[in-house]
């Protein structure tokens, strides 16, 4: 990722500049205690990839080897912790979110997002950015819907196609009683290959390029910026990685996005520190930082839940949300089967959720091998006092907020195995720049075992289909879903697939009806992935830092 301008860089250079930084957090943690008159606090309040959840949700805890699920979430209880903590600092707080805010649930899908904006312009942001998803109803939607918040949007690194200029502007900056804070918006650059290219088409998208430099240099040096954040919507890897760039060392702060990670104490890069508040609005980071004569001397930072019996919902903000919801709560309300267990989607490498349905699909399909992509997605599923918990099409939306018609085709052993390497490398790879989403693939009918820390194309160490070990030379048949622009003989990411055909069935209507003939459901953890060093509860891994999911 480091652009070849910094070869001049000689080590006694770095040496100065990390100890540049030392010296900056020694001088930081010296004023710890500074407080009073003389000081200025500035609070800045981040969401991230809230992805349409509306309401309080059941969410997922990973404490003392154990999951726990708790509620918490909510538009309107977001909007009464805003309200709070602005009442406790005001006219010196500042509120972002860091992408992905209009895609992931049914209401969302349903209407496009086009009822979102009301809600946003109430709910007190001063700057987004778009994540990876806000381009999921196609760019036009997307302009529409976001230039209709009223909020500041920025992003230094999307334009209009064939050079007609950017979407958003690159930065924005804040002054609050002569002390100027400065925000630049980052993008991923990889959206037309994690997303159905079609979702990004007539946009172009660069990467961390000196277009990026010139930004913020432009801020530091020019516009006299006093702190400068790197909103970034790239993934926790990727942003420790820009944490530690020279070329990047004017950032004092980045705030993180997209892989929904739960940063409860910054990570502390060589030039920047790092956070990202979760996901599904059931967190909102909290950076304080202390001035003195215009000195940035302290940062605190906390990551508070949203817990609907400490912020209660909001009145204004939820009857909103429930007017966007009214047009589409018969259909998406309606239960479509029931579970005996959790179903949750958080782990790094299988979950129950995904076990369900890629059962679905290869029940419906009659494939050897059904497959989905990996993410961590989807409000978890609770059963309650010994009874199955129900589960509704707006579950069904949060599972898959995406509804394409099943694909299959056949591969050889050997596609299927060269494909599950190249898919290891996306989720374990050692270099950050090979990282995208975090994730696993799922899949139903075979089973793996691998190791992750060995290196590309190494990992896997046996892979068996219906209980007997892959032949390289054998031909599979395998269900996946369309994704809209990519090539025909492509599934998930596999190129050069045979025989393929595209079902007259989405995903939704085979699960749909798996459950209506299997319900109750009962998936749990079987091993259809493992790897001895992950283990079976693998939530993250963060190359380089003692960051732990909880």
């Amino acid at each position: 990722m480091k652009l070849n301008r910094s070869l001049f860089l000689s080590s006694v250079v770095l040496a100065l500049l990390i100890l540049s930084v030392s010296c900056k957090s020694e001088k930081r943690e010296t004023n710890a205690e500074v407080s009073g008159e003389d000081t200025l606090s500035i609070s800045i309040l981040q969401t991230a990839d809230i992805h349409g959840q509306l309401d309080t949700h059941p969410e997922l805890f990973w404490e003392d080897g154990k999951i726990d699920f708790r509620d918490r979430g909510g538009l309107a209880n977001i909007k009464s912790l805003f309200d709070t903590e602005r009442k406790k600092n005001p006219g010196r707080t500042l509120i972002v979110d860091g992408g992905d805010l209009i895609q992931g649930s049914g209401y969302m899908a349903l209407s496009k997002a086009r009822q979102m904006p009301e809600i946003i312009r109430n709910m007190g942001y001063d700057v987004i950015i778009p994540g990876n998803w806000e381009v999921v109803y196609g760019k036009e939607v997307m302009l529409e819907v976001m230039n209709s918040y009223d909020t500041q949007v920025i992003a230094q690194n999307m334009y209009h196609e064939n050079g007609k200029g950017a979407l958003f502007p690159p930065y924005w900056i804040k002054e609050i009683e002569g002390v100027k804070i400065g925000f630049v918006g980052l993008n991923d650059p990889d959206v037309p290959v994690r997303q159905n290219p079609v979702f990004s088409e007539g946009i172009e998208f660069s990467g961390i390029d000196e277009k990026l430099l010139e930004s913020i240099d432009h801020l530091k040096n020019e516009k006299k910026v006093d702190v400068l954040f790197l909103v970034t919507h790239i993934g926790i890897f990727k942003q420790v990685q820009l944490a530690n760039d020279p070329d990047l060392k004017e950032v004092d702060y980045i705030l993180g996005n997209d892989t929904h990670e739960r940063v409860r104490e910054p990570i502390q890069g060589k030039f920047a520190k790092v956070t990202e508040p979760g996901a599904f609005g059931s967190f909102v980071g909290k950076l304080k930082l202390d001035f003195v004569d215009g000195e940035l001397v302290n940062d605190d930072y906390e990551l508070i839940e949203v817990d609907p019996k400490i912020y209660p919902a909001d009145k204004y903000i939820q009857a909103l949300v429930d007017s966007v919801k009214a047009p589409y709560r018969e259909y998406l309300e309606t239960v479509i089967g029931y579970t005996e267990e959790p179903l949750y989607r958080y782990l790094t490498v299988e979950n129950p959720m995904d076990n369900m349905i890629t059962d679905a699909a290869r029940w419906k399909t009659g494939a050897d091998i059904a497959i989905s992509n990996g993410f961590r997605f989807g409000n978890p599923i609770v059963p309650e006092n010994g009874e199955p918990a129900p589960i509704t099409r707006a579950n069904l939306w949060n599972l898959l907020p995406v509804n394409e018609k099943i694909k299959t085709g056949m591969a050889t052993g050997k596609q299927i195995k060269d494909w599950l390497e190249s898919e290891m490398e996306n989720a374990f790879s050692q270099d950050p720049t090979n990282r995208f989403g975090g994730w696993l693939v799922r899949f139903s009918g075979m089973k793996v075992r691998f190791d992750s820390q060995k290196p590309k194309g190494k990992r896997i160490e046996q892979i068996t289909v219906h209980g007997e070990i892959l032949k390289e030379d054998k031909y599979y048949s395998i269900s996946a879903c369309v994704r809209p622009g990519d090539p025909i003989d492509m599934l998930c990411r596999m190129p050069n697939v045979k025989d393929v055909k595209i079902k007259d069935y989405t995903i939704h209507e085979a699960v749909e009806e798996y459950l209506e003939v299997h319900s109750p459901v009962a998936p749990r953890l079987e091993g259809r992935a493992y790897c001895d060093y992950l283990g079976e509860y693998s939530f993250s891994t963060v190359p380089g830092t003692d960051y732990i999911f909880q």
